[in-house]
């Protein structure tokens, strides 16, 4: 066993995918282990750091989802330090940075492995992955199937384009970025009540339905395998059956092959 897995360690794709498995689950530990911030300090730290603040707040962001804290958590309390306007913007910033960052980081470790390696139902959805649109980005960044940052990852390595990618999480994380940020800012002013907070919820669930749907339709419409061999077999039993040096009852060629040929003389050779 211990063997077998050198073997497979020596291969580089292998090799690549297992440390991308051991930088998340290196994540999730320090996630569940770090000690948590003193929230009530950091609008005096964004205070003292004057103009450099927005520029902290994107960096420290995208870092915080890049290391699989929750998106969500990040907004509030962007909302809650530079309002609703402002903390959303900074949270879509750095939700983009770190958008990149996961997919190029899935894509170098990752994507020869699942290249390789997948098949069947795997290798339908890579495939399903390759061709996405900006619109199938946005139904899979809506679905809560998994936190921000590991959703970068796992895209980098699938066939996805970098592109569409890119523009899908942005256009998918602005309403939750401006509701969440609305709450955080009404934690501070609790007088001030934003319906942006419902945002989330209603479009996650639309997101579901459409995601559901697009699935159920490629499903329906994808051709079976054995349906496109069915005419050229019919084809062939055609061809040999009445193919080169069998011709049909009653022709020359086919009383040749009968079993006879034809003598210049007009007898046939089976009657000397």
């Amino acid at each position: 066993m211990i063997g077998r897995v050198r073997r497979l360690l020596r291969q580089r794709s292998v090799a690549r995918f297992a440390l991308l498995l051991l930088l998340l689950g290196s994540l999730g530990l320090a996630l569940l282990v770090a000690p948590r911030p003193d929230l009530a300090a950091l609008p005096g730290l964004a205070d003292r750091l004057g103009p450099l603040a927005p520029v902290v707040a994107v960096g420290v962001g995208a870092v915080l989802m890049l290391a699989l804290v929750p998106r969500t958590a990040i907004t509030v309390v962007w909302g809650a330090i530079f309002g609703p306007l402002g903390g959303a913007g900074y949270t879509l910033a750095a939700a983009l940075l770190a958008a990149a960052a996961g997919f190029a980081v899935g894509r170098l470790l990752g994507r020869d492995f699942v290249a390789e390696r997948v098949r069947g139902r795997l290798a339908r959805l890579d495939h399903w992955f390759a061709r996405q649109s900006v619109l199938g980005v946005v139904s899979v960044r809506l679905v809560p199937i998994g936190g921000f940052g590991l959703v970068s990852y796992g895209y980098g390595t699938t066939g996805a384009r970098l592109l569409p990618f890119l523009v899908g999480s942005v256009l998918a994380s602005a309403p939750s970025a401006f509701g969440y940020a609305a709450v955080g800012a009404a934690v501070v002013s609790p007088d001030e009540v934003n319906w942006f907070a419902v945002a989330p919820a209603g479009l996650g669930l639309v997101a579901a339905a459409v995601l559901g749907a697009r699935w159920w339709r490629a499903e329906r419409t994808r051709v079976p395998h054995g349906a496109e061999s069915a005419p050229g077999t019919a084809g062939q039993a055609v061809r040999t059956t009445t193919g080169p040096g069998r011709g049909a009852p009653g022709t020359a060629a086919g009383d040749m092959a009968a079993g006879g040929t034809e003598t210049p003389g007009g007898t046939d050779s089976r009657h000397r």
